[in-house]
């Protein structure tokens, strides 16, 4: 499964159940495969009534905890090309941050370097 990048200026419960779906059907979740996701308690993660796939299951991490979130390492690098510049609005910002995150897309040993937690499981591989 390829990395993801998604930048969205709303978020809001259908929303967030679509991109679900997708990210269960390219895992290949399903009767026979459970994908377990770790999300933080963001309003759009924690709705009520939300559809969840077959084979996809959330697990939130407890509030106030970003050393648990091996994301929240990540905005160090993300930020880098924007630190101390102005975006003239906010279509440029996008860009520039879009443009930022396909380049981290290539860089595994950088992102690996960052979220690589002592206390992190192993990767395990799917037969």
């Amino acid at each position: 499964m390829g990395a993801w990048v998604l930048i969205s200026e709303t978020w809001y419960k259908p929303f967030f159940e679509a991109l679900l779906a997708t990210f269960a059907r390219e895992a290949n979740a399903g009767r026979e495969r459970t994908i377990v996701l770790v999300l933080d308690n963001a309003g759009w993660h924690t709705e009520a009534g939300l559809n969840l796939p077959e084979g996809v299951r959330l697990v939130f991490l407890p509030p106030y905890t970003p050393e648990l979130q091996p994301a929240e390492t990540l905005w160090a690098l993300v930020d880098e090309p924007i630190i101390n510049k102005h975006a003239a609005n906010i279509q440029q910002l996008n860009e520039i941050i879009a443009s930022r995150c396909v380049a981290l897309a290539n860089e595994r040993d950088t992102i690996k370097s960052r979220t690589g937690f002592h206390w992190w499981p192993e990767i395990v591989k799917p037969k």
